[in-house]
């Protein structure tokens, strides 16, 4: 080999290794946290699951409380809301919940730390005047990207999370829910939120 020749191919090697040095060093860096697009993509898909989820969820409780009244649609939610959240969970990828700091059901509704102190600043900032539809919040935290949006209470949820609930009603709660936080809410007050998350 020539001395040009192999002149040309050590520059080569010593550029190809650099090279390979700063993706090594790039790559993680890349990968430590999700740039901002990503995260504003993860938000987006966690915002259309719970406009899926309560889509789902709502018709069947309309129809219930005309069908059969408040009874029916304990039954329902108690059946059906967990099915939905499974089916989505299966079909996406992510974990899908409600929680409440008064929760219904104990085991499935009850918020964790961090979720617990989300709900507490969703309520703060639903006392300071933030419409409870835009009340929302996302975090990378522990590999996992979490959300949270708020769930207010409406019209519909009134005959079994209100203030003033039927005898039959009560019953039927303690029939299902034996430890039921769930009621005494007013319209509109927030009574929970959807909780959201997938692995990074």
């Amino acid at each position: 080999m020539t001395q040009p020749s192999f002149r040309l191919l050590t520059t080569l090697k010593l550029t190809l290794t650099c090279s390979l040095l700063a993706s090594l060093i790039a790559t993680p860096l890349s990968f430590a946290q999700p740039q901002k697009e990503d995260m504003a993509q993860l938000q987006t898909q966690a915002k259309i699951l719970v406009q899926k989820f309560s889509g789902e969820l709502k018709p069947q409780l309309k129809k219930a409380l005309q069908t059969g009244g408040p009874l029916q649609a304990i039954e329902v939610c108690a059946t059906s809301a967990p099915e939905i959240a499974r089916t989505l969970s299966q079909a996406t990828g992510w974990d899908i919940k409600r929680v409440s700091l008064q929760p219904r059901n104990d085991e499935s509704a009850r918020p964790d730390t961090w979720e617990h102190n989300v709900l507490q600043d969703f309520n703060q900032r639903q006392q300071d005047g933030e419409a409870v539809v835009e009340i929302n919040y996302s975090e990378q935290i522990d590999g996992r990207f979490r959300f949270m949006q708020a769930q207010a209470v409406e019209p519909i949820c009134l005959a079994c999370h209100g203030q003033h609930l039927s005898p039959e009603v009560e019953q039927s709660l303690k029939k299902y829910y034996p430890k039921d936080q769930a009621t005494g809410y007013s319209l509109g007050q927030i009574r929970g939120a959807f909780s959201l998350s997938k692995p990074l």
